[in-house]
C-alpha cells in the first residue's frame, strides 16, 4: 500500500488545480474539539456559542483598532506639540473668532427658523408641529378654566365666612 501523503496520491481537481489529500484527524487540536462541541450540542446552544465567538472576535478587533487609534493620536500629538505651542498665538484668537462667528450664525439661523414658523402659524398655514401647539394651548386653557372655577368657588365660600351677609 502506498503512502497517502506521497506526491503520487495528490488528487486532481477540475480546471487543473491540485490539492493534498486530507491529513489524519487531530483529536487534540483545540479548534477541532470546539467544532465537535458545537456539532454535538442542540442548535440553540450552537447558535449561542457562535454568537459568543463572533462577539469576542469582533470585540477583539475593535479593541485592537481602538488601541491603534489612541496610539496614533498620542504619537501625533507628541510630534506636533512643538508646532502647536509655537503657533498658539495664532490659534487661540483664530479659535475664538471661529467659535464666535459660528455661535452668532447659529443663533441667527435658529431665530430665522422660529420667526418663519411663527409667521406660517399665525397666518393659518399649519406648519409642522402646529397640531401639538394647538393641543397644548387647549390643555392650558382647560386647566386655567378649571383652576378659575375651583378658586372662584373656594374664595366665594371664604368670603361668606368672613362677611356672612355678603
Amino acid at each position: 500500500m502506498a503512502d497517502r501523503t506521497s506526491p503520487s496520491h495528490i488528487q486532481q481537481r477540475p480546471y487543473g488545480s491540485t490539492i493534498a489529500p486530507p491529513r489524519g484527524n487531530n483529536i487534540n487540536h483545540p479548534i477541532a474539539s470546539f467544532l465537535r462541541q458545537l456539532q454535538s450540542q442542540s442548535p440553540e446552544h450552537s447558535r449561542q456559542r457562535f454568537g459568543l465567538l463572533a462577539f469576542f472576535i469582533s470585540g477583539g478587533i475593535l479593541l485592537l483598532l481602538t488601541g491603534i487609534t489612541v496610539t496614533a493620536f498620542v504619537l501625533g500629538f507628541i510630534a506636533f506639540l512643538p508646532i502647536i505651542i509655537i503657533s498658539s498665538p495664532i490659534w487661540i484668537p483664530l479659535f475664538l473668532l471661529v467659535t464666535g462667528f459660528l455661535s452668532v450664525a447659529g443663533f441667527l439661523f435658529s431665530t430665522a427658523v422660529v420667526m418663519s414658523w411663527m409667521y406660517w402659524y399665525f397666518k393659518g398655514m399649519h406648519p409642522v408641529g402646529s397640531e401639538q401647539v394647538d393641543y397644548a394651548r387647549s390643555r392650558i386653557y382647560d386647566t386655567a378654566a378649571h383652576v378659575k372655577d375651583y378658586a372662584g368657588g373656594y374664595f366665594h365660600g371664604k368670603l361668606k365666612d368672613v362677611a356672612p351677609g355678603a
